[in-house]
């Protein structure tokens, strides 16, 4: 939650700047400074949301050595980069299992904001469509450390796409 509250303050911190700028530039350029400035605050800043995704998955881990987890997940080790936007839904599809069998507090703080940063960045390949790629019951089942390693590969194919 500290990240997506970080996240929100910078958005806010810039929706006050465009006003600012709008009180002493209260001309048509004033105005188009604010709305492009307004606009700019609402949109999607996905490699910073996916750099948040990984450290929190790497809180996760460490979180996970201090409590007894045995879960299985459905995991996509394989991924082929064309099926990444199939690949990370049935990574946060599984992170709800996660979310549910955990009895920590931080473990679910930090699940949710995973989802919820994921989800925000996921949003700007909507209208992208994969085919061929693999349904996630057909994956394999692994356990939690094999998929939090799978699910850090699978970010990071969304930083650096090749």
């Amino acid at each position: 939650m500290r990240i997506l509250k970080l996240y929100l303050r910078s958005t806010c911190i810039q929706c006050y700047l465009c006003l600012l700028l709008n009180s002493h530039f209260l001309t048509e350029a004033g105005i188009h400074v604010f709305i492009l400035g307004c606009i700019s605050a609402g949109l999607p800043k996905t490699e910073a949301n996916w750099q948040y995704v990984i450290s929190d998955l790497k809180r996760i881990e460490d979180l996970i050595q201090s409590i007894h987890m045995d879960a299985t997940l459905y995991t996509e080790s394989d991924a082929n980069p064309s099926c990444k936007i199939t690949a990370m839904k049935c990574f946060l599809l599984e992170l709800r299992v996660i979310l549910h069998e955990s009895r920590s507090s931080d473990i679910s703080e930090t699940v949710e904001n995973i989802i919820i940063l994921a989800n925000s960045s996921l949003s700007s390949t909507e209208s992208e469509t994969e085919s061929g790629c693999k349904e996630c019951e057909e994956l394999e089942e692994k356990n939690i450390n094999e998929f939090l390693k799978s699910f850090i590969h699978i970010v990071q194919m969304f930083i650096n796409p090749s």
